[in-house]
């Protein structure tokens, strides 16, 4: 059955209990809203702006959302893009596009407008749904994009090039759109890059939905008296396969809009959520706020606060040490997975496992793990290998790219390409990224990618990017690099140069140095991880 059933179940048995609520701390109330569903709380100093809508709400917009697309000319296997920052539009859209059985494409919102360009075309998407944060990116693109593409605005004012997402949907059907859906059929289209960045589009088809589902629900409980905090974005797998859980137990979940730790610990007690899925910063920056006395647990209620659970990126156990110091009763979880397994789940320590933090875990509910060297054979037990993974989450293939499809996919086999062990005990540990990926507050960096910006400064001579430990971030991008001779650079300049990468791209630590080659001309990577990054991680494990 397609996850959509459960969204149907959802609105006949629990039809007017809370699904969704959307926590914005910092917006002001200055848009006017008409959806006579949506709960309005002025923002105040003790009020966050506040929207909710009930599971029957849910299912409506969801069939308005498909019927309009169905009255559109889209069909099963077309493909509709979203592109929105969390809200409480962006599921009912997600779910709407399912119902019509074409495929559900999100974008990153950290997309530059030629990203966005090179996406759309990558995974031929006929429709892009977007919000009013990236007009001025689509508008720069629009008459491309606008070539066969609907366009559909969220938002108040619709921008020329583009739909009215409001208008459109306004009189349509509110009941299900008589389209059958089979666990076979294809239901989505994720991002994931390789070492270079360049995006490649990884097909799902429903039954990994499904499964997704199905797993975040055992793994972590899930009930009916539930309610989970979401903050990571929703176009990642991560977040939406967790939400899932809420949607198969039938129980609320929060949209939080922001990640500092006050806004977290207020939406816990106000919304009196039980599961919050954190990444490593955000815990980290809870920990020092209640150091430095910044936060009193005692002024907020949290009594209920059951679960605290980590994916995205290698957990320092040392962090849910001085987790447990203020939260003793909180059970803790980490999530290991990729968007080619649809997202977090294919590996996970569990709940009764915490005295092995610092292992990602076992096969997670329906899946079977191994570790191979590089001729495919199982290695001994302890021995590091290349991480495999199987079950029903695993992609069908990238989509238009048989080349890259057969790279990974073997016999039914992921490849993931990280290197892990095993113990004793069955409990497997990442030892390395075979790709060379900088994992960064949960964000992919791609190395190569910033090599090559940096190396238009005119100063430099060559620079290599590679990840250093970060007691906040997990790792941070470092450039090393060799200025040219007869030159002098500094810091500052490098940094000034580095603007024109987004933010989150730009590396955190310049390092003046010679930069090494071998005889084939790659650079030494391993060398330098073992010169520059054990200086950090002496720095790293001083602070904890």
């Amino acid at each position: 059955m397609p996850v959509t059933d459960y969204l149907e179940r959802n609105r006949k048995l629990y039809g007017d209990e809370i699904a969704l609520v959307e926590l914005n701390p910092e917006q002001k109330d200055n848009r006017r809203v008409t959806w006579k569903e949506y709960s309005l709380i002025q923002p105040t100093v003790d009020q966050p702006y506040r929207r909710e809508i009930t599971w029957r709400v849910f299912d409506e917009k969801a069939n308005r959302m498909a019927n309009m697309l169905l009255g559109r000319g889209i069909k099963k296997g077309d493909k509709v893009a979203v592109l929105m920052m969390n809200c409480l539009e962006w599921l009912p859209i997600y779910f709407g596009i399912l119902k019509t059985g074409a495929i559900a494409v999100p974008f990153n919102f950290r997309y530059s407008a030629e990203e966005i360009q090179y996406c759309a075309n990558l995974a031929e998407v006929d429709v892009l749904v977007f919000g009013p944060e990236f007009i001025g990116r689509i508008e720069s693109v629009a008459e491309s994009l606008s070539q066969n593409r609907l366009l559909i605005f969220v938002g108040e004012t619709c921008p020329t090039f583009a739909e009215s997402y409001r208008e459109l949907v306004a009189d349509c059907s509110s009941e299900a759109p008589l389209v059958r859906l089979e666990d076979d059929d294809d239901a989505a289209i994720y991002f994931s890059s390789g070492t270079t960045g360049f995006p490649k589009a990884i097909l799902h088809k429903h039954r990994s939905l499904m499964h997704a589902a199905k797993v975040e629900q055992v793994h972590h409980s899930t009930g009916r008296e539930d309610t989970f905090l979401c903050i990571p974005p929703l176009y990642h797998t991560g977040a939406k396969m967790h939400w899932m859980g809420s949607l198969v137990a039938g129980s609320k979940a929060v949209l939080l809009k922001g990640t500092k730790p006050q806004y977290i610990l207020d939406a816990v007690s106000r919304e009196h959520c039980t599961i919050v899925w954190l990444l490593v910063p955000w815990a980290q920056d809870i920990l020092d706020a209640l150091d430095r006395g910044e936060l009193k647990l005692q002024d907020y209620e949290l009594s209920q606060w059951r679960l605290m659970h980590i994916g995205a990126q290698p957990v320092p156990p040392s962090l849910i040490r001085h987790w447990k110091q203020y939260f003793p009763a909180h059970q803790y979880d980490t999530n290991y997975g990729l968007s080619e397994s649809i997202g977090p789940g294919c590996v996970h320590l569990g709940v009764e496992n915490i005295s092995k933090v610092g292992a990602i875990g076992i096969p997670g509910y329906g899946w079977q793990c191994k570790i191979v060297d590089s001729e495919g054979n199982l290695v001994k037990s302890g021995e590091p290998g290349e991480l495999c993974v199987r079950g029903p989450g695993v992609m069908e293939c990238y989509y238009n790219n048989p080349e890259a499809t057969a790279e990974v996919l073997k016999d039914g086999w992921l490849y993931t390409g990280d290197i892990a062990r095993q113990d004793e005990d069955g409990f497997y540990f990442l030892v390395d990224r075979k790709k060379d990926v900088i994992v960064s507050g949960g964000e992919n960096l791609y190395p190569v990618e910033i090599e090559n910006f940096i190396r238009k400064f005119d100063k430099v001579h060559d620079v290599a990017v590679i990840g250093l430990p970060d007691r906040r971030q997990g790792e941070i991008a470092g450039a090393i690099i060799a200025v040219k001779e007869g030159m002098t650079c500094t810091e500052e300049e490098v940094n000034t140069f580095c603007l024109g990468l987004p933010r989150y791209k730009r590396p955190r630590q310049i390092i003046f140095a010679p930069v090494p080659r071998n005889a084939t001309g790659k650079i030494e990577k391993p060398l330098l991880r073992k010169m520059y990054g054990k200086e950090r991680l002496v720095e790293y494990e001083n602070e904890n």
